[in-house]
């Protein structure tokens, strides 16, 4: 009986010379090309070169070599179809058997820094994914391995052809997915360089990260899933130092509470609680900012997610360990930090390095669809402050505007922020009006919302807003503006001496 034959040809080397043995000793016959036939012949194997396969050499570089009818027949035959081993006969085709392939670097070219155009479009791989396709088509009677992973598991059931089958189809479906990704991130890069924004047809794709214990509650099964060049400022980045896995929630208002905090250069400490900030504080120091977080909403803080733009010192730890917290995130924690936080069995420790990345692609599902946007990104040094009202803002009521401005942004709309003293006082959030979400602020807040600010994601429609603001003692508003009726608004904050700052910029959160 003859020989099985099986063709080699991979970018990612490792492990293939072991492999290549043990498919020897199986009794396979090796056919590869370029630089994986010179690594295994380099190993003291005896290597069928392809052009022995084709009757023709590799040319252009390598760009032609596999693309030939006797390497696709032999892939394609169908072994139980006498019309298909009859064609190979008449052609003198031999059968493959076992396809090892693994595509060129285009993934981690393109992630060079310094990358050209030139280099993106050389590490197009054209052959391999043909190879690989054809092969995982005919997976009845080929075996396909596209991830140094699987050579074990592979070499295990060609040993005792234990359900080879079920196996060859669970690696034709590995295929396909490796070549859809392939071609997704081609497709995108392309697009990026002929600056298509919307094009007429959207291939995402993912890396599963992490299998989630379930997903928003128990009954739901879950998985997170990183984008191939996330930026290093994101969670799927982030350097777990102490604590058990992290759930489906709690990366939700992780990302929630990373994204607010980036908002800031002075130190800062922000508490979520279900994607909502609950309390955020800027200061001199962390210490500062976190006690101002904290002081804003003590109740709502419990159980939530904490994130800090500084490294965490052992009197931070010392204050977050007071309190149940499920996850805090900072750019680092010192060792004596590490040492208090550390004896809280619960509690996730997160690294991450907080800096504003590339704009991101926001993309949310519907029913039957996805809808994609640009992220919401507006600088303080893209903002043109317009003040609407007879008395003008206060130097601290700007500050308090400003840090209020930054905050109010990442609140489920309808949303309503006031602040006072660098702190948030009151958060209204998701409400169907916005007087709703204004009266919840103010209750919230109590005493403190005497002479505090108010943020609003978007124009007030009607006076009514004003008046509720009025009567917790709001001294000056920073808003869109828009509406109209801006003029029964800005009539209104004249009547009672309160400052209004239009903005220009909306910013719902749905």
């Amino acid at each position: 009986m003859e020989n099985k034959r099986a063709l080699i040809s991979v970018s990612d080397k490792s492990g293939i010379v072991d492999f290549a043995k043990q498919l020897t000793e199986l009794g396979f016959d090796i056919i590869s090309t370029g630089g994986t036939k010179k690594a295994l012949e380099e190993a003291g194997f005896n290597v069928i070169s392809i052009s022995e396969i084709t009757h023709f050499p590799e040319i252009m570089d390598g760009r032609v070599k596999t693309l030939h009818p006797n390497v696709h027949a032999g892939l394609l035959a169908k072994r139980r179809d006498d019309n298909h081993m009859t064609a190979l006969k008449d052609q003198a085709i031999e059968a493959i058997d076992l396809v090892v392939v693994n595509l060129y670097p285009f993934k981690e070219t393109i992630a060079k820094e310094d990358v050209t155009f030139e280099e993106a479009i050389e590490n197009i791989d054209i052959g391999g994914p043909a190879m690989l396709r054809a092969a995982a088509k005919n997976h009845q009677d080929v075996s396909v391995v596209v991830d140094p992973a699987d050579y074990g598991l592979v070499v295990k059931h060609l040993s005792d052809f234990s359900c080879l089958e079920d196996l060859n189809r669970k690696l034709a479906a590995k295929v396909y997915r490796h070549t859809a990704q392939y071609d997704a991130l081609v497709a995108d890069y392309l697009t990026n360089e002929a600056k298509e924004q919307f094009p007429e047809t959207k291939t995402v794709t993912y890396e599963r990260q992490q299998t989630l214990r379930y997903g928003e509650n128990p009954h739901q099964s879950a998985a997170f899933y990183k984008h191939p060049f996330a930026d290093a400022s994101s969670l799927v980045h982030a350097n777990q130092l102490h604590g058990k896995e992290l759930s489906y929630n709690n990366i939700q208002d992780a990302d929630s509470a990373l994204a607010i905090v980036k908002e800031f250069e002075e130190p800062a400490a922000v508490a979520v609680k279900h994607t909502n900030p609950c309390g955020v504080g800027i200061g001199q120091t962390l210490k500062e900012a976190y006690g101002s977080a904290y002081d804003a909403d003590p109740v709502s803080i419990f159980g939530g997610i904490v994130a800090f733009n500084r490294e965490v010192c052992e009197g931070v730890a010392h204050d977050l360990s007071q309190i149940f917290l499920e996850v805090v995130i900072a750019p680092s924690f010192t060792q004596d930090a590490l040492k208090v936080l550390s004896q809280k069995k619960n509690i996730r420790l997160l690294e991450v390095p907080i800096h504003q990345g590339k704009p991101q692609e926001k993309l949310t599902t519907v029913s039957g669809g996805i809808l994609i946007q640009d992220e919401d990104r507006y600088f303080e040094s893209e903002m043109q402050y317009d003040t609407v009202t007879d008395r003008q803002p206060t130097d601290e009521e700007w500050t308090n505007m400003k840090f209020a401005w930054k905050v109010m942004k990442h609140v489920k709309s309808n949303a309503i922020l006031l602040a006072s003293e660098k702190q948030t006082v009151g958060v209204g959030a998701g409400q169907m009006n916005r007087v709703g979400a204004a009266k919840i602020a103010i209750e919230q807040a109590g005493e403190k919302a005497k002479g505090a600010v108010m943020a609003s994601d978007a124009f007030f429609p009607m006076d009514d807003t004003v008046e509720t603001a009025h009567q917790a003692g709001i001294k000056a508003i920073i808003q869109p503006g828009g509406s109209k009726r801006d003029e029964d608004s800005i009539k209104k904050c004249n009547e009672y001496g309160i400052a209004m700052v239009f903005t220009g910029v909306r910013h719902f959160k749905h």
